[in-house]
C-alpha cells in the first residue's frame, strides 16, 4: 500500500505556475537529475559560507588596520581619545557605506547584464538561431537518413548531451526542475545506456525500443508536441519525444552492418507478446518506484508548499484535460495510486503496436514517424495561427481604444471646423462623442475625422492614418 498524505486535496490545489500554452515537456529521470541536483547545490552553499567567511574576515582585518592607524596617529599628533574615536568610528561608517555601494553596483551590473539577455533584441536573436538551427536540423536529419543512416545515433547522442544540462538549468530557475524526473528523460538515459554502453544486450535492447515506439513516441500525440522552430523549448521538448524512435527504427530496419555494431538487433528477430509486456511493466516499475519515492514521498513538504511543481500536480490543475477531469472525480487520497495505474496502463498499451507491428515491418515504422512528425507539424501551425493570431487581435484592440480616447480627446466638438479631406465625404453625423466599454460600440461626434471609429471597425481609422502619412509625404 501506498502511503497517504496528510494534505493531498493542498498538494493538488497548490499549483503556483501559470497555465502555459507550450507546457507540453513533462517528463522525467531520476538518478542524473537527482544527483546534480544535490551535487551542485552543496557546493553553491558551500561557496556562499567560505564568501561570507571571508568577507567577514576581511572585515576585520579592516577594522585592526584603522585602528593600528589611528593609534600611530595619535602617538605622533598626540590626538585626544574623544577625538581618536570620533575619527574612527567616521571611517568605519565611510567604509561600511563604499561597501554598501560596491555590492549595489554589482547588483546593478549584474541587473543590467540579465535584463539585456532578455531584452527585445537579444529574444528575437535568439528566436531566430532556434529558428534558423530547427529548419536546418530536419533538413539535415533527412539528408542524414538516405545518405549515411549510421550517423544518426550520434546526432541523437550529441544533442541529447547538450538538451538535458540546457533543460536541468533552465528548469531550475523557473523551480520547474521536478518535471525532470518524469518517463522521457529516464529513457533517454536507457537509451544512451543501450547506444555506448551495451550494444549486445537483448534485454536492454528490447526495453530501449519499447519505451522509445511507447509512451515516448505517442506523448507527442498525448502532449501536443509542436514543431514551432522559433521556440527552444518546444523544440527540445519534440527532439527527445521522436528522435528517440526515430533512432532504434534506423537501427532495427536502416543500418548498415547493424551486427558489427548493434549485435542485439540482429539477435531479437521478433519480439514476443508476453516477454516484452512483461520487460517493459518491469522497466516502467523500476522508475515508477523510484519517482514515488524520491519525489511523492521524500519531496512532498515542498510539493505541497507550492515550492516545486510536478507533472502530477500539473495535470491535476488542468480542468480542460481529460487526465484532470478523470483524476478530479476520483476520491484525494487515492489520486496518486489511480494516476500511476493510469500510467502503468498507458505505457503497456503503447508498447502494443511496436510488439505486433512495428518490428518486423519497416514500412509501418516509417509510416509512424511520419504520423509523429505531421502531428507535430499540424501542432506547431495551430500555434502559429491561432497563438499570434490572438496576440494581433489584443493589439488590434488595444488599438481601436487608443484610437477612440484619441478621437474623444482631440476632437470633442460637434465636426463642423474640421476640415473634410478631398475625394472624402463625411460621415453622417453623430449625436455626441461617447466611448463605450466595447469598441464596436464607439460613436464619435467628429464626422469628418480620419480618426472615425465605430460600428465599421478599425480600417477607416488604419487608412485615415495611411493618408495622413502620404499628405506629409507630399508637402
Amino acid at each position: 500500500m501506498l502511503p497517504k498524505s496528510k494534505s493531498s486535496t493542498d498538494l493538488h490545489s497548490s499549483g503556483r505556475f501559470g497555465r502555459r500554452d507550450d507546457v507540453n515537456h513533462l517528463a522525467g529521470s531520476f538518478p542524473l537529475i537527482d544527483t546534480l541536483e544535490t551535487y551542485f547545490d552543496s557546493r553553491i552553499d558551500l561557496l556562499e559560507r567560505r564568501f561570507k567567511h571571508h568577507s567577514d574576515r576581511l572585515k576585520q582585518r579592516a577594522g585592526i588596520a584603522l585602528k593600528r592607524t589611528t593609534s600611530e596617529a595619535l602617538k605622533r599628533t598626540k590626538t585626544p581619545t574623544g577625538e581618536l574615536s570620533r575619527l574612527y568610528d567616521e571611517r568605519s561608517k565611510e567604509f561600511e557605506v563604499e561597501l554598501a555601494k560596491f555590492k549595489q553596483k554589482l547588483q546593478t551590473r549584474m541587473g543590467s547584464v540579465q535584463k539585456a539577455w532578455e531584452s527585445a533584441t537579444v529574444v528575437r536573436t535568439r528566436e531566430k538561431v532556434s529558428f534558423f538551427y530547427g529548419v536546418m536540423m530536419v533538413l539535415a536529419t533527412a539528408l542524414m537518413f538516405g545518405l549515411a543512416p549510421e550517423w544518426i545515433h550520434v546526432v541523437y547522442s550529441v544533442h541529447v548531451m547538450y538538451f538535458l544540462p540546457t533543460r536541468f538549468y533552465v528548469y531550475k530557475k523557473k523551480h520547474w526542475h521536478y518535471f525532470l524526473f518524469d518517463l522521457c528523460y529516464y529513457a533517454q538515459i536507457l537509451c544512451l545506456v543501450y547506444i555506448w554502453f551495451a550494444p549486445a544486450n537483448s534485454t536492454l535492447w528490447i526495453a530501449a525500443y519499447l519505451l522509445s515506439h511507447g509512451s515516448l513516441a505517442s506523448a507527442v500525440i498525448t502532449w501536443r508536441n509542436s514543431l514551432v522552430f522559433h521556440d527552444l523549448d518546444k523544440v527540445i521538448s519534440l527532439f527527445i519525444h521522436i528522435y528517440p524512435p526515430l533512432v532504434f527504427t534506423v537501427i532495427r530496419h536502416y543500418y548498415p552492418n547493424v551486427e558489427a555494431r548493434f549485435p542485439a538487433a540482429i539477435k531479437v528477430q521478433q519480439l514476443e507478446a508476453m516477454p516484452s509486456i512483461f520487460l517493459n511493466t518491469i522497466i516502467y516499475l523500476i522508475w515508477q518506484t523510484l519517482y514515488w519515492k524520491f519525489v511523492l514521498v521524500d519531496r512532498r513538504k515542498k510539493i505541497e508548499s507550492g515550492q516545486r511543481t510536478t507533472s502530477f500536480s500539473f495535470l491535476i490543475n488542468d480542468k480542460r484535460g481529460v487526465i484532470g477531469k478523470v483524476l478530479g472525480a476520483t476520491p484525494p487520497q487515492q489520486r496518486e495510486m489511480y494516476f500511476m495505474f493510469g500510467q502503468l496502463l498507458y505505457s503497456v498499451l503503447t508498447a502494443l503496436p511496436a510488439i505486433f507491428l512495428l518490428y518486423t515491418s519497416a514500412k509501418w515504422s516509417g509510416a509512424y514517424i511520419l504520423l509523429l512528425f505531421g502531428v507535430s507539424v499540424w501542432n506547431g501551425g495551430g500555434y502559429y495561427i491561432e497563438v499570434f493570431g490572438r496576440k494581433f487581435e489584443r493589439e488590434l484592440e488595444s488599438l481601436r481604444k487608443e484610437l477612440a480616447e484619441a478621437t474623444a480627446a482631440g476632437y470633442p466638438g460637434s465636426g463642423a471646423n474640421t476640415p473634410q479631406r478631398q475625394g472624402h465625404p463625411a460621415s453622417p453625423p453623430r449625436g455626441g462623442t461617447s466611448v463605450s466599454s466595447d469598441p464596436d460600440e464607439t460613436s464619435s461626434s467628429a464626422s469628418g475625422s480620419p480618426l472615425i471609429v465605430g460600428r465599421e471597425g478599425p480600417n477607416e481609422a488604419v487608412e485615415g492614418l495611411s493618408l495622413d502619412s502620404d499628405d506629409k509625404k507630399n508637402q
